[in-house]
C-alpha cells in the first residue's frame, strides 16, 4: 500500500474512538498514522467517561464508526449494544463496538490477537499455566488458552466472585494469591506494570518468574513492563502486551474501515505509535 493524501476534517469525515478509564495514546497514534498513510477520511480520538450509557448513546445518536472499549468497560457495555459478535459472545466481553447506521454490535478483537499469539509461539497446549486476573481482558486470555487445546491452569485472583467464576466457566483451578505456586507459562492480565500507580509492580515474584519457560504480560503501555524486564533478565520467552495490543488494533481498523493493511504498513504505524509513546514517558519522567 503506499501513501495518499488525507483530505482535510470536514463534514464527511468519519471518526473513531476509544473508551478507557485510563485512556492510552497508543491507539490514537496508531489508527491515525494508517489513516494518514493510506489517505482515509477518518479521525481516531481517545476519551475516558463516568456515565458509560451516556457516550454509547453518543456514540450511536452521532454515527461514530467505530469505538474501542477498555477496563473497566468490557463487561457493562454490553446491555448498552444491539449484537454481539461470535469472538464477544461466547466470553461476556466487549472490546469493539461497530456502528453501522446506529445498530451497534460488539466484537472481542483481544480474543482474536491472543488465540493468533498462542498460535505464534508455538507452546504446547499441555502446558499447565498461572493467568493472574479476572476482568474482561483475562476472560478473553483464558478463553483462547481453552480453546488453544490448554486444560491445565490456575486463575490467581482475589477477588471471591470473579476469580472462582472464570475458572468454573473454562474449568480450570482458582487460587486467591501466588504464593507456593509456579507453572512453566506465567501470563499478568492485571494493571501491575501498567502506567499509573502500579507502574512499578511486579505481577510475579521472581521465585515464579526463574520456575516458568514461557512469560506473558498483556500490559501493553509500557511495554517494557517491570515483568516483561525480570523475564528477559533470566532468559524467558517473552509474549509482551505491545504484540496484542498491534494485533486487536489491526482488527479493529478494518473492522471500521473495510480495508486490511499490509505488514509493512502495520510495522510503520506500530514503530511509529511505540516511539511516540516512549518519548512521552521519557519526558513525563524529567
Amino acid at each position: 500500500m503506499t501513501s495518499t493524501q488525507k483530505p482535510l476534517i470536514g463534514p464527511k469525515t468519519r471518526l473513531c474512538m476509544s473508551l478507557s478509564a485510563r485512556p492510552s495514546p497508543f491507539g490514537t497514534r496508531f489508527h491515525n498514522k494508517m489513516y494518514e498513510e493510506l489517505g482515509l477520511d477518518f479521525v481516531y480520538k481517545a476519551f475516558s467517561t463516568t456515565d458509560l450509557p451516556a457516550a454509547i448513546g453518543g456514540v450511536r445518536a452521532l454515527g461514530i464508526r467505530g469505538c474501542a472499549i477498555s477496563m473497566p468497560f468490557k463487561e457493562d457495555v454490553i446491555p448498552l449494544l444491539n449484537a454481539l459478535e461470535a469472538s464477544a459472545s461466547a466470553i461476556d466481553s466487549v472490546n469493539t463496538i461497530v456502528n453501522d447506521d446506529g445498530y451497534l454490535t460488539g466484537y472481542n478483537t483481544d480474543y482474536i490477537a491472543i488465540y493468533d499469539l498462542l498460535a505464534a509461539a508455538k507452546i504446547d497446549p499441555a502446558t499447565p499455566f498461572l493467568l493472574r486476573g479476572s476482568g474482561g481482558m483475562a476472560k478473553a486470555v483464558a478463553a483462547a488458552l481453552k480453546n488453544s487445546g490448554h486444560e491445565k491452569g490456575t486463575i490467581v485472583a482475589r477477588n471471591e466472585k470473579t476469580g472462582p467464576a472464570l475458572a468454573d466457566l473454562y474449568g480450570f483451578d482458582w487460587a486467591p494469591r501466588t504464593e507456593g505456586l509456579t507453572a512453566p507459562l506465567i501470563i499478568n492480565v492485571t494493571p501491575m506494570g501498567m502506567q499509573g500507580p502500579e507502574a512499578d509492580m511486579l505481577a510475579f515474584d521472581e521465585e515464579i518468574i526463574k520456575a516458568s519457560d514461557y512469560v506473558f504480560d498483556v500490559v501493553a503501555m509500557p511495554a517494557e513492563t517491570p515483568l516483561m524486564q525480570a523475564a528477559e533478565k533470566h532468559g524467558k520467552t517473552c509474549i509482551s502486551g505491545a504484540e496484542v495490543i498491534v494485533l486487536q488494533a489491526v482488527e479493529q481498523f478494518e473492522l471500521y474501515t473495510g480495508i486490511r493493511p499490509d505488514r509493512a504498513l502495520i510495522e510503520k504505524a506500530s514503530a511509529f505509535s511505540h516511539a511516540v509513546a516512549r518519548e512521552e514517558r521519557l519526558q513525563s519522567l524529567k
